[in-house]
């Protein structure tokens, strides 16, 4: 029997629909969980410590490393790390934006566990089944 380890594919052109927030103007897509976790990005073959700032279930923003000179569209793999135990959350993105010392990355392709890790985490945050489920719905 050949197991093989499932890959979610994030679509980058997909288009879900947009959250909007009257009071500030800010059209989401998704929501944002802030989140403080140790954070390493790699890219091409460096790691990179840094931290991150937020994560939905399409990417996350993370405090751009003083050593490191992102470029939007530039290939990257992330790794959260959530807890002491070395539980972590591990994404292929690409570097969506990068605005004075922060840096948004557009998930690219995220495994099974990292998902349902994410999943949770979201859903622990968000408190609301619905408005995960209407998140998940918008992954396609």
């Amino acid at each position: 029997m050949l197991l093989r380890s499932a890959v979610l594919k994030c679509s980058s052109t997909y288009e879900p629909y947009i959250m909007n927030d009257p009071a500030t103007n800010d059209r989401r897509r998704f929501h944002r969980i802030l989140f403080d976790a140790p954070t390493t990005i790699e890219s091409e073959g460096t790691l990179y410590l840094t931290t991150l700032l937020d994560i939905s279930l399409k990417g996350a923003l993370a405090k751009a490393p003083d050593d490191w000179q992102p470029s939007a569209g530039e290939p990257v793999t992330l790794r959260v790390k959530l807890d002491e135990n070395d539980t972590i959350i591990t994404m292929k993105a690409l570097c969506a934006h990068i605005e004075g010392d922060r840096v948004g990355f557009l998930c690219d392709e995220i495994d099974m566990d990292s998902i349902s890790l994410l999943r949770r985490l979201v859903e622990l945050n968000i408190g609301d089944e619905s408005l995960l489920q209407r998140d998940l719905a918008a992954l396609g």
